[in-house]
């Protein structure tokens, strides 16, 4: 098949678009940089080619990608992070949720299956086990600009599907982690407290707080298995079955690193954060061969050794 996956260069497209040649697949890549194997005239574009500059929210830009012709898209591309967020606002709202309704516009005009992904953040201050299934019984409330960006392009699939009868797929994703995520303050916890601790940085733990971390080639590994299952209509969430607290992660970064203990700094809670995040991955187990491959312990020990050879 031919498959286009936005945001290629990032942690999970990446590895997402190596999963996916090695089945076989011919696969392009659009992301934000120029980089090598970027096609040099995208006039001249050729079969051979597998990788344009592209910002998924300027239309002229995505619209050209596509005189290739595609079964699949990956819509990875997107601004991540709560914090991030609310920082840059902006960009967020803007590659979101523009980027993802050029997509949409382009999916009617040229009847490509989408295979979007959303976050664990649109499930905001729900405190039961997360079933993909209470968003439609339970009304949530999310808790910030990032949370509410991602529900926003559900309910845009939503209409897009029903106007048009067009084949989409929705990803929640958990806690995605592991080697390859390079550090920036609003990468993810299991990145920040591993770069944290190598660089004798200090970090802070909130008091109960519960998570699932999925590693990363069980995560894309399930992403790929869509393209040979594709259900249109489901929504999939894709997370560890391994039940975690935020303190027992510090506790296997901080053994396996050596680092201060004088470093970790404990508080009650954080503002308009979920205590508790517990996930349901029935669907994504029957219905794609979803699994945990990788222990939390044994995950976060490649991410450091990772991290050590990539910050020297």
């Amino acid at each position: 098949m031919n498959i286009l996956v936005t945001g290629s260069k990032g942690v999970i497209g990446q590895k997402l678009v190596r999963e996916l040649t090695d089945r076989g697949h011919d696969v392009f890549g659009i992301d934000l940089f120029h980089a090598p194997g970027e096609c040099g005239y995208i006039q001249e574009m050729s079969s051979e080619d597998y990788y344009c500059r592209c910002d998924i929210s300027e239309y002229r830009q995505i619209e050209r990608i596509f005189t290739r012709g595609f079964d699949i898209v990956y819509n990875c591309a997107a601004e991540f992070g709560r914090w991030n967020g609310e920082d840059y606002y902006e960009q967020l709202w803007k590659s979101n949720v523009i980027g993802l309704k050029n997509i949409l516009q382009l999916q009617e005009r040229y009847g490509f299956k989408l295979i979007h992904f959303s976050s664990s953040e649109i499930y905001g201050d729900y405190p039961g086990v997360m079933s993909e299934g209470i968003t439609e019984v339970t009304e949530i409330k999310q808790l910030n600009d990032y949370a509410l960006s991602k529900w926003t392009n559900e309910i845009q699939i939503r209409n897009s599907m029903s106007l048009f009868n067009s084949e989409s797929v929705i990803v929640r994703l958990f806690n995605t982690y592991g080697p390859g995520e390079f550090y920036h303050p609003y990468r993810s916890v299991n990145c920040k407290f591993c770069y944290h601790a190598l660089h004798n940085l200090p970090v802070k733990i909130y008091k109960g707080y519960y998570r699932t971390s999925t590693f990363i080639d069980d995560c894309v590994r399930t992403l790929a298995n869509i393209s040979d299952n594709f259900i249109s209509g489901r929504i999939y969430n894709i997370g560890s079955s391994e039940y975690h607290s935020i303190k027992a992660l510090a506790d296997i970064i901080w053994q396996y690193t050596d680092a201060p203990i004088a470093l970790l700094d404990y508080i009650e809670s954080e503002v308009l954060t979920t205590k508790i995040k517990k996930v349901d991955v029935t669907l994504a187990t029957k219905e794609l061969g979803h699994k945990d491959t990788v222990t939390l312990s044994d995950g976060v020990k490649m991410t450091i050794d990772w991290m050590k050879g990539y910050y020297k």
